[in-house]
């Protein structure tokens, strides 16, 4: 249950209604399933209007990037969101997931992602980048950077850093928060958490004891 009571639809201004609605339409588009939970991030912002509206207009303009593959962006995403261990961005994110063609073996291998034959190289690559983002503190090694430019121009890996860093940043406001799952995966597969970390300040390790669904 979430520390703190989300601002009430109708007592949204009627501007930041409107945005909630084209939110909701288009999540729903994007996932293949509508619930109202989906909202629950927005309607937190909406204890401050002025805030809200520089969000969601973040938010609006990182749905319009398509400088990198749907499958590298989804993978990207989503390992950022296991590695905060936030429910709503993995229950969100596996549902997207699903819609853009990861199967469910991919998801359930995320966690052993080095080893497993179902992703490629650049896969692999995309994926390495996303944990080391995810550290505390960030560690991108100038080695994995210099393979990510024999792959991605300057924009495309500006592009791919935006989406790792907003996932970190929706995680922990979501946990933070205490907002959980909003029922769009729901009888799917989802990607399992991260629930230990390496010591020393290390990556986070790749291990869970969490069901396979939320």
């Amino acid at each position: 249950m979430a520390r703190i009571t989300a601002v009430a639809p109708e007592r949204v201004r009627i501007r930041n209604r409107i945005v909630l609605w084209f939110v909701r339409r288009g999540l729903a588009k994007a996932t293949g399933t509508d619930t109202e939970k989906v909202l629950e991030p927005l309607r937190m912002y909406a204890h401050l209007p002025g805030l809200f509206s520089g969000y969601t207009k973040l938010e609006q303009a990182t749905a319009k990037l398509h400088g990198i593959d749907q499958r590298l962006h989804a993978l990207a995403e989503l390992k950022a969101a296991t590695l905060t261990a936030c429910e709503y961005c993995i229950d969100l994110g596996s549902a997207i997931a699903h819609q853009w063609g990861l199967t469910d073996a991919e998801l359930l291998a995320l966690p052993d992602y080095p080893s497993s034959p179902l992703f490629s190289d650049l896969d692999k690559l995309v994926l390495d980048y996303a944990v080391a983002i995810s550290r505390t503190p960030v560690e991108v090694p100038d080695e994995l950077f210099d393979k990510l430019r024999q792959h991605f121009t300057d924009a495309q890996i500006v592009e791919l850093t935006h989406y790792i860093a907003l996932e970190n940043m929706r995680g922990r406001f979501n946990l933070a928060l205490g907002i959980g799952s909003s029922g769009l995966s729901e009888g799917m597969v989802c990607a399992l958490p991260v629930t230990h970390h390496a010591q020393g300040g290390g990556a986070p390790a790749d291990t869970s004891a969490t069901p396979d669904r939320l």
